[in-house]
């Protein structure tokens, strides 16, 4: 699959729906005692990730070994149009021992993070479009048994799918491409106060987030998806518009993550800037999908700012100036699409 092909397929942005690459990874069974299973049994387990972070899908490429590479599921890297893209043995990575390779394994290649890696799985099945609303949460279980390594879990034609955390895989793998914590330097006023409603799933980043904006002085409130950060804001409204008192007296921007279970960051951005009370608060999308390619879909829902997810040490710097620039009234609104009911 050509990444022409991949690009075409976006969807347009802020309608809540997502496409994903379904692929699986083969894993030999090993019978236990007194099994019955016959040398050879296969079994198959089902992935996915969000095309939005797919360039291409390709056969298996030559790859060159790297140097001094601590974790054995980096194959080594490959040449690809001038580019130089590790490959990763996803199935290796996740602890699965897939028994014989098979000859058509594919290499998935992603860029996130403004990095490219590629990732060595059995074979590609299909893209489906679906809804947040049908990616449910994984369970403390699963969390815990995949190191946290799926965000999210969604039935496909009667298959359990299972969306991969790719970036904290790479990040693992090669932590210089980790979040990057920044100082505020000296010249920063913590003393000012300002809300902040931080949208992400991952317990990590909210926690990072929440401890960046604290030391920088910010009353900061955390929701683990944009469905329950929208639900927030609907009650600051509400008391908005009982109490008579200005919106900034509970929340002055927001910050969200885009790939999130339920709702996600782009449909909550544009539900804030299609409500005639919510659209002058700033919204700061904060993302590895933050790109060249796809900044454009940020912008298209209205939002004020975006980072890309590694820089979490510009974030405070950043919603300071979008609250300031809404105060003085230099800020304006983009024309958003129409949000869903």
């Amino acid at each position: 699959m050509s990444e022409n092909a991949i690009t075409n397929i976006l969807l347009e942005a802020g309608t809540n729906e997502l496409e994903i690459v379904e692929f699986h990874l083969d894993e030999a069974v090993v019978p236990l005692p007194g099994e019955d299973i016959e040398p050879g049994t296969i079994y198959r387990g089902y992935y996915g990730v969000n095309v939005a972070k797919v360039t291409e899908i390709i056969r298996m490429p030559h790859v060159t070994e790297l140097p001094d590479m601590q974790d054995p599921s980096v194959l080594g890297a490959f040449n690809l149009r001038e580019r130089i893209v590790p490959l990763v043995d996803l199935g290796m990575w996740l602890g699965i021992d897939p028994g014989l390779k098979k000859k058509d394994t594919k290499a998935i290649v992603t860029e996130f993070n403004n990095v490219n890696t590629a990732f060595m799985v059995t074979g590609v099945n299909r893209i489906h479009r679906i809804s947040w609303e049908e990616v449910e949460p994984p369970n403390s279980y699963v969390s815990s048994v995949s190191s946290d390594t799926i965000i999210g879990v969604v039935k496909l034609e009667g298959r359990i799918v299972f969306l991969l955390d790719l970036e904290k895989i790479v990040a693992t793998l090669n932590p210089k491409l980790g979040l990057n914590l920044d100082t505020l330097g000296e010249d920063w006023d913590a003393s000012l106060g300002y809300r902040a409603l931080i949208a992400d799933d991952s317990p990590l980043i909210r926690g990072m987030q929440k401890d960046l904006l604290e030391k920088a002085g910010y009353q900061v409130v955390v929701k683990i998806n944009g469905r329950e950060a929208w639900d927030y804001l609907l009650e600051c409204k509400r008391h908005v518009e009982e109490e008579k008192r200005p919106l900034s007296d509970f929340v002055q921007i927001v910050v969200t993550d885009i790939e999130m279970p339920m709702m996600d960051g782009l449909n909550l951005t544009n539900r804030i800037k299609s409500d005639p009370l919510l659209k002058n608060l700033p919204v700061l999308i904060f993302s590895s999908l933050v790109t060249e390619k796809l900044r454009h879909r940020g912008e298209s829902v209205g939002a004020d700012g975006q980072i890309s997810k590694p820089e979490v040490g510009s974030l405070a710097r950043r919603a300071a100036d979008l609250i300031r620039s809404y105060e003085e009234g230099g800020a304006k609104p983009r024309e958003p699409v129409k949000a869903p009911e």
